[in-house]
């Protein structure tokens, strides 16, 4: 089975919330009902705050640029300074921890953003009504959705539910159920319910949302990209190979427009168009886009990156149907090594590559291995997803195989 993967809409159609809330006009101290009056600040504290300020945002521009190490480096100095100026129950501190929690899912290391996106929510939590309004809800709204993101990432569908369901809830109340900043947290929770095999509920979510978004942007924006782009996904993983054909090209076509070939988010789309064309035999044409998929992703991530292992993973599936078998098993190898490495044994993902692994390996009559790995990954998808989940009932098809090589 190939696998492509899902784009994320910005919970809100703006850039990260600059710091600081604190010491300013309409500040969290000037508003509390039971604040203390704020004390005048050393010089010193004030010279550490500046820079605190001005690491944020250089941490957010460099997000916006990939440079990852670097941002994670600025972001982690930056909210040292607030901690140490302002205490743990600030809303600066909530801040940072949710920029923390873009850069880290960005890297790949989803249970560790999705502590620090809880770390934020249980900040705001805690300020209740001594911080509220726009920024407030914005805070809120970034929290829930990177914590949900980042549990279903790192497959505990189960925790990111109730988060992106409450995304949805607090973006209503806080928004109006036709604002643009409601379709991210829709089509969040479209994506976990494509991996669990809610497919219905997860279209009509995403129908919501495009609908919202081609009123509010236009048909052809990057943010209907992101739509279409999990459209054709979704109907990737419901086999339904020449309806999501149209929404993945139109989604790379966009982008391609707006951000060039060498952008990774371009290459997202290429490589998730290029899964669906291998559903319909098509492998001359995905071969090239999975190639310059993984170079994009290898510049911009690093060899250990998350789209690395699921484009090793696609290609390695190209290779065995061109006949090239001894390619695709060194490539289905490397990507199982590589997901084991970044989201752990017992992932879902796991299970799809050790899978389609055990299907090579049994197609070439080495039935121990292969059934070795067949019931490896039954044992994940029974452990991880639902009764009669589509990729639940595909391992088991292989395990059978396997058991008759």
């Amino acid at each position: 089975m190939t696998q492509p993967t899902d784009s994320e809409l910005p919970v809100l159609q703006h850039s990260h919330t600059q710091c600081r809330f604190v010491g300013q006009a309409g500040s969290l101290r000037a508003d509390c009902q039971s604040a203390p009056a704020p004390v005048a600040a050393s010089s010193a504290q004030e010279s550490s705050i500046s820079l605190g300020i001005d690491l944020h945002a250089r941490a957010a521009a460099l997000l916006d640029e990939n440079r990852l190490a670097e941002a994670q480096s600025c972001c982690q100095r930056a909210l040292a300074i607030f901690v140490e100026a302002e205490g743990e129950e600030s809303p600066d501190v909530a801040n940072i921890a949710n920029l923390l929690a873009s850069i880290r899912d960005r890297q790949g290391d989803y249970p560790d953003a999705a502590t620090h996106a809880m770390r934020a929510l249980g900040i705001l939590d805690r300020l209740g009504v001594r911080f509220t309004g726009a920024d407030a809800d914005q805070l809120r709204l970034e929290a829930l959705s990177l914590a949900g993101n980042a549990y279903r990432q790192a497959g505990r569908y189960a925790e990111a539910e109730p988060l992106l369901r409450s995304a949805i809830d607090h973006s209503e109340r806080a928004f109006g159920s036709s604002h643009p900043a409601v379709t991210g947290a829709l089509n969040n929770l479209a994506v976990l319910y494509k991996y669990t095999g809610q497919f219905d509920e997860a279209e009509r979510l995403y129908r919501r949302a495009l609908g919202i978004l081609e009123q509010a942007f236009g048909v052809d924006s990057l943010e209907t990209a992101t739509i279409h782009h999990n459209l054709g996904g979704l109907d990737h993983a419901r086999g339904r190979y020449e309806h999501g054909e149209p929404h993945a090209r139109r989604a790379y076509e966009i982008r391609r427009r707006s951000l060039g070939d060498g952008h990774p988010e371009t290459a997202a789309d290429a490589a998730a168009w290029a899964a669906v064309l291998d559903g319909l035999g098509r492998f001359e044409e995905s071969e090239p886009l999975y190639r310059h998929a993984l170079e994009v992703f290898g510049r911009v991530y690093g060899p250990r990156h998350y789209e690395i292992a699921i484009n090793l993973n696609n290609l390695a599936f190209v290779e065995q149907a061109k006949g090239n078998t001894s390619e695709a098993e060194h490539l289905f190898r490397r990507a199982l090594a590589l997901k084991e490495d970044l989201l752990g044994a017992g992932h879902p993902d796991v299970a799809a590559t050790a899978n389609n692994l055990a299907l090579l390996l049994a197609s070439l009559g080495r039935r121990r291995e292969a059934q070795r790995l067949a019931r490896r990954a039954v044992a994940i998808c029974r452990q991880t997803l639902p009764a009669g989940h589509p990729k639940l009932v595909v391992c088991e098809q292989t395990r059978q195989i396997a058991g008759r090589v």
